[in-house]
């Protein structure tokens, strides 16, 4: 059994590494519709599950360490605050316009859709499982690092990130290939919704002037950003016990993710938005966060999954919904529109492919959408899974 602190951290980022290079090296098209996020979760699950699933006298990984506390308590803080740190939010809007009021939309539809969905399904559910759409919810509106963050907020248990995970992933693999097919209508749908002649060449031209080309990341940066995030992770630890506790809607962790949230927001007003590197560090952070959450996932937690998808699929439905009527409302492209939803849905590691396959001038700006929904991510989803928590009688 691998039980000592050092070899479970080795063994966590092993497995994100792992994965990611396969990824590189294979070039599998697999990982366009599956990302690697559910091979890094699951894989840990079976190692720590070998005793259920082959008949092992032990299990291969321990499911109790001090390291998946750490994680959690620091970890996760410290990659929010990375994460946020370089989000533009005015640049965004300058170049796509009424693209961010409908991606906006399209949040809306994450919000709304995710408790409709919920009250259909909920009674095949356990009553905790409102925790998991709040965390689906975190990673349709902004991305994996705000589901981790969302998941942590509202207390939840390893198996409603994993029901997170598999509905995140089996809805993607429907989503995606929609969003990129879209473009085949992009003069029927444009001509639906009402889109002015030169709005496309207009965002090409304001997206060419965001390429900003980005130093090479320095000692001394690394330092800055570590300093940084300790910073806000300190604060905000400081601050969440002198706030108050409302039972089953604001617990102290659930103002710690806040409050790593709002200070950061601030600081990606600042000059300390253009240090270099904050986002590949946050994220590889994320992964193996996410990695330790699948280690100590129990399998029966899991039983629930048919029920909990088939809720996420209309969830998705009511998404998309929203984006077309907001499409209609904004007169915005199809292009826009597709990388609207993919920045919420898939976040910064999809809304690039979708742009890409679209428009791929507009890629940068896909970026900078994507980093919008990491901003709004943590409030919206929180809120998310405490309205369906109303539902299932939690509040």
């Amino acid at each position: 059994m691998i039980h000592s602190s050092a070899g479970v951290m080795f063994t966590l980022i092993a497995i994100a590494a792992f994965w990611f290079f396969v990824e590189k090296r294979t070039q599998w098209t697999l990982f366009g519709y599956v990302p690697p996020l559910l091979f890094i979760y699951s894989t840990p699950i079976l190692l720590s599950n070998t005793d259920i699933l082959f008949g092992m006298e032990q299990k291969i990984l321990v499911q109790s360490s001090p390291v998946y506390s750490g994680m959690r308590e620091f970890g996760l803080p410290v990659a929010i605050s990375l994460m946020l740190l370089s989000v533009n939010v005015p640049a965004a809007v300058r170049v796509m316009g009424g693209g961010v009021a409908v991606m906006l939309m399209g949040t809306a539809g994450v919000v709304i859709g995710g408790v409709f969905s919920y009250w259909l399904v909920h009674g095949f559910l356990q009553p905790d499982a409102w925790k998991a759409v709040g965390t689906l919810a975190g990673s349709w509106i902004g991305g994996t690092g705000n589901m981790a963050a969302a998941h942590v907020a509202l207390e939840g248990g390893p198996e409603h990130i994993g029901l997170a995970v598999l509905a995140d992933n089996l809805v993607y693999v429907v989503w995606l290939p929609i969003l990129l097919g879209s473009r085949a209508f992009a003069e029927k749908f444009n001509a639906w919704a009402r889109v002015p002649e030169d709005r496309v060449a207009k965002m090409e031209a304001a997206s060419v002037e965001l390429h900003v080309e980005e130093r090479l990341v320095s000692m001394t940066d690394y330092l800055n950003l570590g300093a940084i995030a300790m910073g806000v992770t300190w604060l905000s630890y400081l601050l969440a016990p002198l706030l108050p506790v409302i039972e089953n809607v604001l617990s102290t962790s659930t103002w710690v993710i806040l409050l790593v949230t709002t200070l950061s927001l601030v600081l990606s007003v600042t000059p300390a938005r253009h240090i270099p590197g904050s986002q590949n560090l946050a994220m590889a952070v994320i992964y193996v966060f996410v990695a330790g959450m699948g280690a100590r996932a129990a399998l029966d937690g899991l039983s629930q999954a048919p029920w909990f998808v088939l809720g996420a699929f209309v969830w998705i439905a009511i998404h998309g919904a929203f984006c077309l009527a907001g499409s209609y409302i904004f007169k915005v492209d199809v292009h826009s529109a597709a990388i609207a939803s993919a920045a919420n849905i898939g976040g910064a590691a999809s809304a690039p492919v979708v742009a890409a396959y679209h428009r791929p001038t507009l890629v940068p700006v896909a970026i900078l959408m994507a980093l919008i929904g990491y901003a709004v991510g943590n409030y919206l989803a929180i809120f998310t899974g405490i309205m369906a928590g109303r539902i299932a009688g939690a509040g």
